[in-house]
């Protein structure tokens, strides 16, 4: 089939992920393409790629792509087998529910062809979702953390979901989310993107 138009995240969205200043937030579509972040949730998870990278269809960052083709998105977890098992049961959910969408194909083909494991997890056919849970992560910046994400479909968008981190309140996650959004702000404040 020819290409689906290219997905964006609804302006009400967007103000909803820029009124969340101290949770890192980002929009994904179906395929896990990153269609909007919050200054937070890019500092957060990708601060080594453009800010503006899910403005430009063509070459949005895909987090699935990123886990097993980016190295510094894959240092990022500190459990990276057991993301990467449940990156790839929760693709296969999609790839089932949706057959025909020609770029969910060709995401899947392009990780089959660069990573081996990819390809050896994708032949296994594993199948689940997950709409919550914690993931341990090592920052580059801030150090470990251990932060529970949501995960919530935005009714009436085709599939697309909203992501959110948070720390246990009193945590030494909370004190490092903490700085990271203190560095974030004043590096947003000093470009002139308030």
């Amino acid at each position: 089939p020819a290409p689906a138009p290219a997905a964006h995240a609804s302006a009400s969205a967007r103000q909803l992920l820029a009124a969340m200043t101290d949770v890192p937030a980002l929009i994904l579509d179906r395929r896990n393409d990153l269609l909007a972040w919050n200054p937070l949730g890019h500092a957060l998870l990708a601060g080594h790629l453009a800010a503006d990278g899910p403005e430009t269809p063509a070459a949005r960052p895909n987090l699935v792509r990123m886990l097993f083709l980016d190295q510094q998105y894959r240092a990022l977890y500190v459990d990276w087998h057991d993301q990467a098992q449940l990156a790839v049961a929760s693709l296969r959910l999609v790839a089932g529910r949706h057959p025909g969408d020609r770029a969910l194909a060709e995401l899947i083909g392009q990780l089959a062809m660069n990573s081996d494991e990819f390809s050896s997890l994708w032949a296994r056919h594993p199948v689940r979702t997950c709409t919550s849970g914690v993931k341990q992560l090592r920052h580059p910046t801030v150090g470990m953390m251990e932060l529970s994400f949501e995960n919530l479909i935005i009714p009436g968008s085709s599939g697309q979901h909203l992501i959110t981190y948070t720390a246990e309140p009193g945590s030494p996650s909370e004190a490092a989310l903490r700085l990271l959004g203190s560095e974030t702000a004043a590096r947003v404040e000093g470009c002139g993107l308030h």
